[in-house]
């Protein structure tokens, strides 16, 4: 494997790739290029058996043309300060291609999590909500879960706002529980953009998606619920992996059952229903009708995009493709529909669950996921309008063309201050 690419270079490189196709100006470009600001802070926390931990952790505020910063907060021991970076990047291109009103953020702890008690999570996790507590606000930067945090950081972390404001704020956070003032729909809005994102596809391509084969690198939240979704849509799911590994069958796997064998064992190796079992790398090279990375950055370098087999790419995970790995797959005339578009749903109905929060009033889950829906199917048609209209490369460099546009008209609307 290659020398794995920097995320921030990548993002910063996918913008000057959209950017020669606007009229906008270099130094108008170079500001939508680099964070407004990052912090960068130790936590200094006491463990159950009383010794002290410290955890580098890190909130990255990209861009806030568009509205609040908005991004995840993830847990995970490759956390690095140019990884929250490119990720608050990605974010506010994300919420512009979606029509979303908000800026971008992201932030981060450098933890295993596996490694600590949910005691000691609790304390980790409040001790990072009071370092943020200057910066995040139901109008000014709203976290929401990433990679390993979910509704219980969340919870914790709305609590310790809450409580040294005291005040009641449930929009502050996004990606709650249902009784702490989250939404319908949220656990399951990532898979299901991912789902729309390929269906829309398949139908531009003038293909059926329910007569596609199907690989799924990545078997966390995004990539079951995106394979169980396909497999509703008639698909046929003939792989998917984990860090363990990954289990293949051609007449197609259960995408449910597999859930369960994951959630009993802790990962998908040793399903009965597979007819092989071979590594999470060799599933990105399967012959496939449809591609779909839900794993983590950089998992398709320029050496492997040139073994990869399948007709379409659809991102489920932020930035699993370096930019060397666009050109090779763009020269051998892969379709890749990028993450901007593909994972929007979480931003999506996080949104929707701000809305909810900040009105105090709620919404069903069949109204969420038909306004997701909308949201998806509208962005998909400006994102190939894009590309025909540019004559753009590939549909990555139409997606950032449609969001730097928007973004670029709001900082020009706004004026500058001094």
């Amino acid at each position: 494997m290659a020398e794995e690419a920097n995320p921030f270079e990548s993002l910063q490189e996918q913008v000057d790739d959209a950017a020669a196709y606007l009229d906008v100006s270099e130094d108008v470009i170079d500001r939508l290029k680099h964070p407004q600001r990052v912090l960068e802070t130790n936590l200094s926390v006491e463990l159950d058996d009383g010794s002290l931990g410290r955890f580098r952790a890190f909130r990255s505020q990209f861009n806030g043309d568009r509205g609040p910063y908005k991004g995840g907060i993830r847990y995970h021991p490759n956390v690095s300060r140019d990884e929250v970076k490119a990720l608050s990047g990605w974010m506010v291109y994300k919420s512009a291609i979606v029509g979303i009103p908000y800026g971008g953020g992201k932030g981060g702890i450098v933890i295993d999590p596996r490694e600590y008690s949910e005691a000691e999570l609790e304390r980790i996790t409040r001790a990072f909500a009071t370092e943020l507590r200057p910066l995040i606000g139901e109008d000014r930067d709203i976290p929401a879960p990433d990679v390993n945090t979910g509704q219980r950081e969340m919870n914790w972390l709305k609590d310790t706002y809450e409580t040294l404001e005291n005040t009641t704020a449930p929009g502050v956070v996004t990606g709650k529980a249902i009784e702490s003032g989250g939404s319908a729909g949220r656990v399951e809005a990532t898979g299901r953009s991912t789902m729309l994102t390929a269906r829309e596809a398949f139908s531009y391509l003038g293909r059926d998606v329910s007569e596609a084969t199907v690989a799924v690198q990545g078997y966390g939240n995004a990539g079951w619920i995106a394979a169980n979704l396909l497999e509703e849509q008639g698909a046929t799911i003939t792989a998917v992996s984990d860090s363990s590994g990954a289990i293949h069958s051609e007449s197609g796997l259960d995408t449910q059952a597999v859930r369960n064998h994951k959630d009993e064992t802790g990962s998908v190796a040793g399903y009965e229903g597979a007819a092989e079992e071979f590594s999470g790398e060799e599933l990105l090279t399967l012959d496939v009708d449809l591609l779909v990375p839900a794993a983590l950055e950089n998992a398709i370098d320029e050496e492997l995009a040139r073994e990869v087999e399948a007709d379409v790419i659809v991102e489920a995970a932020n930035g699993p493709l370096t930019p060397d790995a666009d050109d090779v797959l763009t020269e051998r005339e892969v379709d890749v529909f990028p993450d901007i578009l593909a994972n929007a749903g979480g931003v999506t109905v996080s949104y929707f669950e701000w809305v909810q929060n900040r009105q105090r009033f709620y919404w069903d889950e069949q109204r969420v996921n038909d306004e997701l829906e909308e949201v998806i199917v509208t962005a998909f048609e400006d994102l190939t309008d894009a590309y025909e209209e540019h004559d753009v490369p590939n549909f990555r460099t139409a997606a950032y063309v449609v969001a730097i546009d928007r973004v670029v008209r709001a900082f020009e609307e706004g004026g500058t201050f001094p």
